[in-house]
């Protein structure tokens, strides 16, 4: 299957998720995870008009990001030339997201480069980017305050990250007292499984997190996003309440 037709499959999925779940599509994004694409697939994708990329290790990243931002700005003198501006917080531009356990000493070269980043999961590691962001000027090429999801270990898993259920609430109402950092959702793994419906009720779990923490007007208007969902349960997660879908290997394949 091609690139374009995974695509379009993907967002015929999410679209029936939804239908199903009685939500507009549209409040979904489909963020293409590139751990395992190749370079000329990412650039296609982004000729494609696709704009969400993700990675989840600060160094590929890094890589990635350079790559395709190099790519963009040859492009940009080219007769006929559609491509997003380059520029990593240039608005229209592609917007990276990190989704990958993140250390408090990767911070640095990840703050210049991201719009987003799904893994906080805990105080010190938040503290770290607050600050980070604070020693940029505000000329800096980076968004300000920067956009963080609170990661959440719904399962309870000792393989995989995340600030306990019962902790989440309460990390949420500290991380929502910081200046240069702004809470805007949860986001979670499901076990992997053969079965998608096993991992409905870690979805269901965190949306019910969700709701009790922006009832309690945490994060204010900001808070609207729920990340979850891969390439084997994301219509599970959709149909749940997702606004962001981390696919990779049902887009780019195993690699």
């Amino acid at each position: 299957m091609t690139l374009q037709a995974s695509y379009e499959k993907i967002k015929a999925t999410i679209a029936a998720a939804a239908a199903k779940g009685r939500r507009n599509p549209a409040n979904v994004t489909l963020v293409a995870v590139t751990k395992n694409a190749s370079p000329e697939q990412i650039k296609h994708l982004v000729e494609m008009g696709h704009l969400d990329l993700a990675e989840s290790r600060v160094q590929q990243l890094q890589q990635r990001a350079a790559q395709l931002d190099e790519w963009l700005s040859r492009q940009q003198n080219r007769a006929g030339n559609k491509l997003p501006p380059p520029g990593y917080q240039t608005e229209g531009g592609v917007r990276w997201h990190m989704i990958g356990h993140l250390q408090r000493n990767k911070v640095k070269p990840v703050i210049p480069i991201v719009r987003m980043i799904h893994s906080v999961d805990s105080l010190r590691l938040a503290e770290e980017i607050q600050d980070e962001a604070e020693r940029k000027p505000a000329s800096a090429p980076r968004q300000r305050p920067m956009q963080v999801m609170l990661e959440v270990n719904v399962a309870g898993e000792s393989t995989k990250f995340g600030v306990a259920v019962g902790a989440a609430l309460h990390l949420a109402e500290q991380m929502d007292t910081m200046d240069d950092v702004h809470v805007v959702g949860l986001m979670a793994m499901a076990p992997h499984t053969e079965n998608p419906e096993d991992a409905r009720p870690v979805f269901v779990r965190l949306r019910e997190l969700f709701e009790e923490i922006k009832f309690r007007k945490i994060g204010g208007d900001r808070f609207v996003h729920l990340s979850m969902g891969m390439s084997n349960d994301y219509a599970i997660a959709v149909e749940e309440g997702a606004t962001m879908v981390r696919i990779g290997t049902a887009l780019f394949g195993p690699g």
